[in-house]
């Protein structure tokens, strides 16, 4: 397999989608942060003292979405049509769902993955104080649609 974000001498490079059409491209990503007793009872309440923690969570996903050609080097800028970020509690756990969409040249997993990662970073960091032995994991493309190589679904939920 070669690696497309080397040249022929080794080095880093952005891959060139000039010549690619666009097509109608969607990436769904997931993650869960396990939660004490505590934390569960905050967020479930809705009773912190910083405010709608999971709002707050749902829009720093889609700012890092908006920004993740800054974050990862070899990221294209895309020209974001959707995104959606959301929240499900089961048992002690909080799973986060992002999914991003638009017409483009190329896919939307590093955005998905890192609207995920920042939205549950930020439930970490707002709640930090209550406990701070919660625990991110999981974080894992579950499905992308679109360009060459087609639909991608992952094996199983987490």
């Amino acid at each position: 397999m070669k690696l497309t974000h080397l040249n022929e001498n080794g080095y880093a490079r952005m891959v060139d989608v000039s010549g690619k059409k666009p097509t109608h491209r969607t990436a769904l990503a997931e993650g869960v942060i396990k939660l004490g007793d505590a934390v569960m009872d905050i967020l479930t309440s809705g009773n912190s003292p910083k405010g709608n923690v999971l709002n707050t969570a749902i829009v720093a996903g889609i700012q890092a979405v908006k920004k993740t050609s800054e974050l990862i080097p070899m990221c294209h800028p895309l020209p974001l049509q959707g995104v959606d970020i959301r929240f499900e509690f089961k048992d002690n756990n909080l799973k986060c769902f992002c999914s991003v969409s638009a017409e483009a040249k190329t896919g939307f997993e590093m955005e998905a993955l890192v609207g995920v990662s920042t939205a549950l970073l930020t439930v970490y960091d707002m709640l930090k104080a209550v406990d701070k032995s919660m625990e991110i994991t999981g974080i894992r493309l579950l499905e992308k649609t679109g360009g060459k190589s087609g639909t991608f679904r992952a094996a199983s939920a987490i």
